[in-house]
C-alpha cells in the first residue's frame, strides 16, 4: 500500500501538469461554493432518521482511499444516526479517475445497493479533457438511476496544489467546473472542500505542502505533507465541511424518486461496462494467476481473475461491437510494451509500466474509442522490446533491498476488457 500511495502522488501532479500546458485549460470555470443543495439527499436521510439500514458507496482516488474523510464521515453519519445500521462501500482506487470509475462502477459499487453514493474524481479528472469528463460522469450518473431512481448522489471535491489558483480567486478548478455543470443538470447535490481550504490557507491558518513537525507551521493547520493528500488535521477540514453542508441539506432535502434527464451528451458512458476474459480470447503462454498468493492475492477485490501474459507474442484477440474498448490492468516494474490492432490498424507501442513503478498497482489501457458503432476486431500483443526502465532504476538504486531482476520482463496483466458494446462470441 505504501508503494502504491507514493505512485498516486507522482500521477496527480502529472496530469494536473499536463492540464496547465493544454489551450484546454482555458475551459471556462464555474463560480466555487461550500456546497450546493441542489435536490438533495431526501431518500438517505429519510431512512437514517427511520433508523433503517443505510449502505453509503464511496468511489474516488487515493484521497478517499487513504484514512480519512470516508472512515470520519463514516464515523460521523454513525453518530447522528444511532439506529441505523450503516455500512461502507469502499470503492476507491489511487491514481484513477472517472474514466475507469465509470467502467468499474458496476461492478464495485452498484451491485452491492447503495443508498448514497459520494463521488471523488476532482483531483485525478485535473488532466483530462472537458469532453471525457463528461462522457464518464455522466455515465456514472445514468448507470446509477438506472439501477435505481431512489439512489443519492454527492460529488464531493478535494483539491490538488496545482488547483488552488482557482479556489483562491474563489472558482472552481477545470474538473470540478465540468462536474458542476453535470451537477445542476441532474440536480445533484455537491460538496465543494476544496474552497474551505483555499479560505483557510488566504486567511494564514493553514499551510501545505507542510511538514507538521516543522516549528514554523505551529499553530496552523498542516494540511498535506505533499500536494494533495490531506493529513489527518486536513481530513478534518474535509469533516467540517460535509458535515456542515450535510446539517444544511436537511430541511431542503425530500425523499422520492430521481429523474433520468435528457443526457447532455448522447456519447456519454452510460452503457460502460467490463467484460471478463475467455480462455479463447488468448493464445501463447497465459496463464491465470493463482488468488491465494502473489499479485492475484493483492488485487482479488478489484480484479477477482488476473491473466498473465508474460512472453513476446502472446496475443489477447477477440472481437466486439461497440464504440469504445480498452484493458482494465496493472502496471508494474517488471511491465512490457505491447501494441494493439483494431481491425487491421496496428498502433504504436504501449508500455505497461512508467515512472511510478517501483510497485503494481492497478491501471487502465484505452485501446480506442469514437469508433462506428459495428463489428470490430481486436489484437493486443506483447513485444519483445522492454520499455526504458534506466531513470526509474537509477531512482531507486540505493533504496535498501533493491533488485534489478524485479524491474527486468515482459508481462502484461489483464483482469477484465472495458468496453461500451457487446463482445461478439
Amino acid at each position: 500500500m505504501k508503494r502504491l500511495f507514493h505512485a498516486t502522488i507522482g500521477l496527480a501532479a502529472a496530469v494536473l501538469l499536463c492540464a496547465a500546458a493544454t489551450a484546454a485549460d482555458e475551459f471556462p470555470r464555474v463560480a466555487a461554493a461550500m456546497h450546493h443543495a441542489r435536490d438533495g439527499l431526501g431518500n438517505v436521510l429519510a431512512r437514517l432518521e427511520r433508523g433503517e439500514p443505510v449502505r453509503i458507496g464511496y468511489l474516488g482516488g487515493s484521497i478517499t482511499a487513504q484514512n480519512g474523510w470516508r472512515p470520519k464521515t463514516l464515523a460521523w453519519f454513525r453518530q447522528q444516526y444511532p439506529d441505523a445500521e450503516i455500512e461502507e462501500i469502499n470503492a476507491a482506487i489511487g491514481g484513477t479517475g472517472s474514466d475507469l470509475g465509470v467502467f468499474r462502477y458496476h461492478q464495485d459499487v452498484l451491485r452491492h445497493q447503495p443508498h448514497l453514493v459520494f463521488v471523488e474524481f476532482a483531483v485525478n479528472d485535473g488532466g483530462a479533457a472537458p469532453e471525457q469528463i463528461r462522457r464518464a460522469m455522466e455515465g456514472i450518473v445514468r448507470q446509477t438511476w438506472r439501477a435505481d431512481p431512489n439512489i443519492d448522489l454527492c460529488f464531493v471535491y478535494t483539491v490538488h496544489r496545482g488547483q488552488m489558483e482557482d479556489y483562491l480567486a474563489g472558482r472552481c478548478s477545470r474538473s470540478a467546473s465540468v462536474h458542476e455543470q453535470i451537477a445542476d443538470h441532474y440536480g445533484i447535490p455537491s460538496i465543494c472542500m476544496a474552497l474551505r481550504v483555499a479560505q483557510l490557507e488566504k486567511a494564514g491558518k493553514l499551510v501545505f505542502p507542510a511538514d507538521p513537525d516543522d516549528p514554523a507551521n505551529a499553530g496552523k493547520i498542516c494540511f498535506a505533507r505533499d500536494d494533495c493528500h490531506p493529513t489527518d488535521a486536513g481530513h478534518d477540514v474535509f469533516l467540517a465541511v460535509i458535515s456542515e453542508a450535510i446539517g444544511k441539506m436537511r430541511p431542503e432535502s425530500k425523499p422520492g424518486p430521481h429523474a433520468l434527464k435528457e443526457p447532455m451528451r448522447a456519447d456519454n458512458w452510460e452503457q460502460a461496462k467490463l467484460v471478463a476474459l475467455k480462455p479463447a480470447m488468448l493464445t501463447g503462454s497465459w496463464r491465470k494467476l493463482p488468488t491465494d498468493e502473489g499479485l492475484g492475492r493483492s488485487f482479488q477485490n478489484r480484479l477477482p481473475e488476473i491473466w498473465l501474459g508474460s512472453t513476446p507474442g502472446d496475443k489477447l484477440q477477440f472481437r466486439f461491437r461497440g464504440t469504445m474498448v480498452g484493458l482494465y490492468d496493472l502496471l508494474g516494474p517488471d511491465g512490457g510494451k505491447v501494441v494493439c490492432t483494431v481491425d487491421g490498424r496496428k498502433g504504436d507501442a504501449r508500455p505497461r509500466f512508467d515512472w511510478y513503478c517501483t510497485g503494481h498497482r492497478l491501471a487502465s489501457l484505452r485501446i480506442a474509442e469514437g469508433l462506428e458503432d459495428r463489428p470490430h476486431t481486436v489484437t493486443v500483443e506483447i513485444l519483445a522490446e522492454q520499455p526504458d526502465r534506466g531513470p526509474v532504476v537509477d531512482r531507486v538504486r540505493d533504496q535498501p533491498g533493491f533488485d534489478p531482476k524485479r524491474f527486468d520482463g515482459t508481462n502484461l496483466w489483464v483482469g477484465y476488457l472495458m468496453m461500451i458494446g457487446e463482445p461478439i462470441e
